[in-house]
């Protein structure tokens, strides 16, 4: 838990090494131009006490100036507005700080205040310039925590903008999936209806309603474990089973293990689909699609495999169509370079498409 004092404490510590820092500096000038007149050497800590009242002078007026920044951007009237103003704030800052510290010595020190313009004048040197380099040190200290925050926002506006192109396919995704699919499964219900079919019909309405059920149920979620998705998928391929009849097999080899990883939702419902279309559909006689799921390490990996045609040539990204396209798009946004996706293929042997995930539970 982030607790307030500590930033608190790490502000102070901050100012206060930075009154160090020209406390030595100026005490070992000091002791410099002083070797070899013994009796004139400074004390540290009447060096000490101008330096860290100055540190503490602009720790005071820091806020002042991040405040003035922002009310007066630099870029105000065309650059010369806001540069001329903050040009001449610098000036006021340190003229305040220096004749506010040569007041403050006239008064410790009983000194007559005739002689104070005198001191004043007399007393400045170059080094009071300093002043105002810390002036506009803060002037670039509140642009640089601006640059930050809009990079941040614009971080955030990406991911946020990511998150909502992915909700978009993922909607997509249901859309293509539900119109076809469901006239199909009407089309066989109907035609199991002509055929007085009726027990293999009422089982077929009966897992249309489930898949209708689980659609629905997970429309907002953009990830699912992998047991909810082979729920889904079983219930997907219990209604094709019934389109295909004897010439569809299935087959699910999960280990345990890798149930309850964590995968974007509909992932595996675009390869059985293609599986389906491009593997077993063409075939003659009978075709069998296996989905298998194992977790090595900290990867999870999963395969779609169907024994049918094959991609001619061996497959390759050149030949992948929508679906495989979109799944290796929707993956790339999601994992970036952590998510692989290959494809192995025979001509005449079946294609199998091979995921490669991050595991997490």
């Amino acid at each position: 838990m982030h607790r307030p004092w500590i930033r608190y404490a790490a502000v102070v510590a901050g100012w206060a090494f930075l009154g160090l820092l020209l406390t030595l500096e100026l005490y070992f000038n000091y002791r410099a131009g002083m070797a070899g007149k013994p009796g004139h050497e400074p004390e540290f800590w009447d060096v000490a006490l101008p330096q860290f009242g100055r540190a503490a002078m602009w720790s005071l007026q820091a806020p002042l100036i991040l405040r003035l920044r922002e009310m007066m951007p630099l870029s105000r009237g065309r650059w010369f507005g806001g540069i001329g103003f903050h040009l001449g704030m610098s000036f006021v800052v340190m003229a305040t700080y220096y004749l506010g510290r040569i007041f403050s010595y006239t008064i410790f020190f009983e000194k007559e205040l005739a002689d104070f313009w005198h001191h004043a004048f007399s007393g400045f040197y170059g080094r009071n310039l300093i002043d105002m380099a810390f002036y506009w040190a803060m002037i670039a200290f509140g642009h640089g925590l601006e640059l930050r925050r809009r990079y941040k926002n614009e971080e955030l506006k990406a991911a946020q903008l990511e998150a909502r192109l992915v909700e978009a396919e993922l909607k997509v995704l249901r859309e293509q999936l539900q119109p076809h699919f469901f006239f199909n499964t009407l089309n066989t219900i109907s035609m199991l209806v002509r055929e007085q079919k009726t027990t293999e019909a009422v089982t077929l309405i009966a897992r249309l309603s489930s898949l209708l059920r689980l659609t629905l149920d997970r429309t907002r979620l953009h990830e699912v474990t992998l047991r909810e998705e082979l729920e889904f998928i079983t219930c997907y391929l219990e209604i094709q089973q019934a389109r295909f009849a004897d010439r569809l097999a299935v087959a699910l080899a999960i280990e345990p293990e890798a149930l309850d990883a964590r995968i974007p939702h509909l992932l595996l419902q675009p390869l059985v689909e293609n599986a389906l279309l491009h593997g077993i559909a063409p075939k003659s006689g009978p075709g069998r699609i296996e989905v298998s799921g194992r977790v090595e390490g900290d990867r999870l990996h999963l395969e779609v495999r169907d024994d049918g045609p094959g991609l001619p040539g061996g497959g390759g990204p050149a030949r992948e169509g929508v679906g495989l396209g979109n799944t290796r798009e929707r993956l790339a946004k999601i994992y970036g370079e952590r998510a692989e996706l290959h494809l192995r293929s025979t001509p005449g042997m079946g294609l199998t498409v091979q995921i490669s995930l991050p595991f997490r539970t």
